[in-house]
């Protein structure tokens, strides 16, 4: 995360100098003859130091490799505070307000607010039939989720509500009109 000390260990990814980095991603794009790539959008959500990482690298080995399409992965960030919104009203008639504070548009670990507009998304995903096992990955990450995180104490309906969607801007594609539902190509 932004300001931990192992960001400075020259082992860790977000220390990779990008171009070997680069070319070793676009060495398996050109062998794999890719036709899509997806990556982070250009603060990696939040602003995580890999995820950052990950967007340079994936733009230039996409470059590097000839791969005519890059989608970047978000977070609506729209969707994001409409969720909030609807859980703080249900909690509070259900009379149990929250203490949640978190707000979508304050800054994240960057100090940007997290993910992107819904009108500069350009695809979005319907991954519902996959959300469990979605979530089984992220209960997995144990450098980052425990198990009293927000992730292993989020019902089953929300986490469906909440990543049951993927969103992605394509590269070069226009914006401002909102995401299309569909597929990468």
């Amino acid at each position: 995360m932004t300001g931990w000390e192992q960001n400075a260990n020259p082992g860790c990814f977000h220390q990779a100098p990008l171009e070997e980095a680069a070319e070793r991603l676009a060495e398996i794009l050109r062998r794999e003859s890719a036709e899509v790539l997806t990556t982070y959008d250009w603060h990696g959500n939040y602003g995580h130091p890999d995820h950052v990482k990950v967007h340079h690298v994936g733009h230039r080995a996409a470059e590097l490799a000839g791969t005519p399409k890059v989608f970047e992965a978000t977070i609506n960030r729209d969707r994001m505070r409409t969720m909030m919104v609807a859980a703080q009203q249900a909690a509070e008639a259900a009379g149990t307000p929250t203490d949640d504070e978190f707000d979508p548009d304050g800054p994240a670990d960057d100090g940007n607010p997290m993910g992107t507009p819904e009108a500069e998304i350009t695809l979005a995903v319907d991954v519902r039939r996959w959300v469990a096992l979605k979530r089984e990955a992220v209960l997995a990450h144990r450098s980052q989720v425990t198990d009293s995180s927000f992730f292993a104490e989020m019902p089953d309906e929300m986490f469906l509500q909440a990543f049951g969607t993927e969103w992605y801007i394509e590269r070069g594609a226009a914006t401002g009109t909102g995401p299309v539902e569909g597929w990468f190509w």
